[in-house]
C-alpha cells in the first residue's frame, strides 16, 4: 500500500476553539493536495470548507454535541440538520457519556438514532465513544449501541478528554461492530507508525490534525 492510499484514511482535523479563517483555508487546501478522506471542522466553519472543497473528492466532516456528549439529543438532530444544510457530509457525534455510565442504555441508544435520523440519506454517522472516559465493558456496550442505532461508524475519542486512541482499543471496537462497520481512530495519532499501528488493529479512517506531518514521515507534537 503505498502513501496516497494511506492518505484517503485521513480525516484533516481542525478543532480547535481558536482556529481562524486563514486556518481552516489552509486546512482545505492541503486536503485536496494530499487527497485526505475528509478535513473535519466545527460547525462554524462547515460553509467555509464546503465552498473550498467544492468539486474536489474531500468531504467536508463536522461535530455534534462535542466534545462532552452532554447536549440534548433534540439539540443534537437540530445540530445535524443544519450542518447538513450548510454542506456537511460525514458526521462525528459524541454519546451521552453520562447516560452510558449511568446505564441507561435506552437513552444512549436513542441519542444516537436522533442524529443518524437527521443525516439518513444525506450524511454518513461517526460515534464517539470516548474510549479514555470507559471501562472496557462500556466500551462494547456503546459499540452494541451505536450498531443497533444504525450509525456508520465508531470512533475512539475527541481528542479533548484525557487520552485518545489505542491500538488496544480500536482492536476491541473492531471485534464488537464486526468487519463491515466503519472504525476511526482519533486522538493523539502524530507519526505514521501511530497510523499504521491503528490501521493494523482494524482502524479505517483516522482522525488528526498532523496528516501531512505524517504523510510527510515527520512526528507531530499535537494532541488531536
Amino acid at each position: 500500500m503505498n502513501t496516497t492510499n494511506y492518505a484517503a484514511y485521513i480525516d484533516h482535523t481542525l478543532l480547535k476553539a481558536d482556529a481562524t479563517k486563514d486556518q481552516v483555508v489552509t486546512l482545505c487546501e492541503e486536503a485536496k493536495q494530499y487527497s485526505f478522506a475528509s478535513v473535519c471542522v466545527n460547525p462554524t466553519w462547515v460553509e467555509t470548507a464546503a465552498e473550498i472543497l467544492k468539486g474536489s473528492d474531500v468531504k467536508v466532516c463536522t461535530v455534534i454535541g462535542f466534545p462532552l456528549g452532554a447536549s440534548t439529543s433534540e439539540v443534537k438532530a437540530f445540530e445535524t440538520t443544519d450542518a447538513i444544510q450548510k454542506g456537511a457530509q460525514e458526521i462525528d457525534m459524541v454519546i451521552n457519556i453520562g447516560a452510558l455510565k449511568s446505564g441507561d442504555d435506552g437513552q444512549v441508544r436513542q441519542d444516537i438514532e436522533a442524529v443518524v435520523e437527521a443525516a439518513k440519506g444525506k450524511a454518513i454517522v461517526k460515534v464517539i465513544i470516548e474510549t479514555s472516559l470507559l471501562t472496557d465493558n462500556e466500551k462494547r456496550k456503546a459499540c452494541e449501541l451505536s450498531v443497533a442505532a444504525g450509525a456508520d461508524f465508531v470512533k475512539t475519542s475527541t481528542g479533548f478528554s484525557t487520552g485518545g486512541a489505542t491500538a488496544e482499543d480500536v482492536k476491541l471496537m473492531r471485534g464488537v461492530v464486526g468487519p463491515e462497520m466503519g472504525v476511526k481512530a482519533s486522538g493523539g495519532v502524530r507519526s505514521f507508525e501511530d497510523m499504521k499501528q491503528m490501521i493494523d488493529a482494524g482502524a479505517t479512517r483516522i482522525g488528526a490534525s498532523s496528516g501531512v506531518q505524517i504523510m510527510n514521515g515527520l512526528k507531530s507534537d499535537s494532541d488531536y
